[in-house]
């Protein structure tokens, strides 16, 4: 799934260009990153990237020669997670039919341990094309996130050498901080990274049962030529996520723990962790000089970022715009985004 807008990673996120389409943490893009993990274990023909009309030609050229060209999908409208999984479980069945299985993850993590995460990821794929249940990724959470939703898990069902699989009895909503701190403290809540394992078989059962528009799509979903069903039938989907459609109702949801490392990277204070910083705690990246500086977090595009004299500030230079924002309000960037015009959105 490529098809976010990433308003908290403004100015460098656009609405073409969002945060899946930068170059973070690297010289690859986050999309191309995902696919080339996924390629460890899923070869190129069965990789699909599921994105829109806006962000089509960017996330082609991103992606160019390591996907055809064809499995790079634009939904034709803004339909949220559970119409882009209705999507993606048509297109398996379109191919592969109803015994077929897919992986849906999210095109903007970043995973550094890819060894860990193809193991996992060839494990997982199996696991929920022979069984009844969804399989998800549960992260093990270091600290109590109040921005992630979570999932409480129940008892073990069996060890691999991939990882331990576990029930899921429930997913949690994001909590407010004293409940993040008791899912930390409790040992079975972990975080819900938005991965998810199934057949088509398992998903059509559950989507007649609790979503029957997403399995009306599918079955309706043709082989070959789909360009047409697809712009008249996906907008009238229901605008909703897979969570709530799906995941929250479903008769049988597992969980594998991850065994690698996991970062969304939602916000820009998320960098820090991943770039070099010096010795008064600043993380920069680009042309960047500082003198009497602490905790700032730069990057710098092109342009010169100097420092001086500043603490806990988010500078990041453009071509065309420049953001200067406290780390405290990083969460309210969107904010500023909603008020530019159009040009710089």
């Amino acid at each position: 799934m490529a098809g976010g807008s990433g308003e908290r990673f403004w100015p460098m996120s656009r609405a073409r260009t969002p945060k899946h389409l930068l170059k973070l943490l690297s010289d690859r893009t986050l999309v191309e990153e995902t696919v080339r993990r996924v390629a460890r274990v899923v070869p190129p023909e069965n990789i699909f990237v599921l994105t829109n009309a806006v962000q089509l030609p960017a996330t082609q050229a991103a992606l160019q020669g390591l996907i055809p060209a064809g499995q790079i999908i634009a939904e034709p409208a803004k339909r949220d997670t559970a119409p882009a999984a209705a999507l993606a479980t048509a297109l398996v069945r379109a191919r592969g039919g109803e015994e077929a299985a897919l992986a849906l993850l999210p095109a903007d993590a970043y995973i550094a341990d890819q060894a860990g995460f193809a193991r996992q990821l060839a494990a997982a794929l199996p696991r929920a094309a022979g069984g009844d249940a969804i399989l998800t990724i549960a992260i093990k959470p270091d600290h109590p996130a109040t921005g992630f939703g979570y999932l409480e898990m129940g008892p073990e069902t069996t060890r691999s050498e991939a990882g331990v699989f576990r029930q899921v009895r429930r997913f949690v909503e994001k909590p407010d901080v004293a409940k993040a701190a008791a899912y930390l403290a409790s040992g079975n809540h972990a975080w819900n990274a938005g991965m998810f394992f199934w057949s088509v078989r398992t998903f059509l059962r559950e989507a007649r049962a609790h979503a029957p528009a997403l399995a009306d799509f599918i079955a309706g979903f043709p082989q070959g030529d789909f360009s047409g069903f697809l712009a008249a039938r996906f907008p009238a989907l229901p605008k909703i996520s897979v969570d709530y459609a799906i995941m929250e109702k479903a008769g049988a949801v597992e969980t594998l723990l991850a065994g690698f490392d996991w970062d969304d990277v939602g916000l820009w204070t998320a960098l820090p962790k991943h770039l070099q910083s010096d010795g008064a705690g600043n993380a920069l990246r680009g042309a960047v000089v500082v003198a009497q500086a602490a905790n700032n977090i730069a990057v710098s595009n092109g342009r010169t970022i100097a420092l001086c004299g500043v603490k806990d500030l988010v500078v990041v230079e453009t071509a065309d715009a420049v953001l200067v924002c406290h780390r405290d309000a990083v969460q309210d960037i969107k904010q500023i985004v909603q008020q530019l015009p159009p040009a710089l959105q």
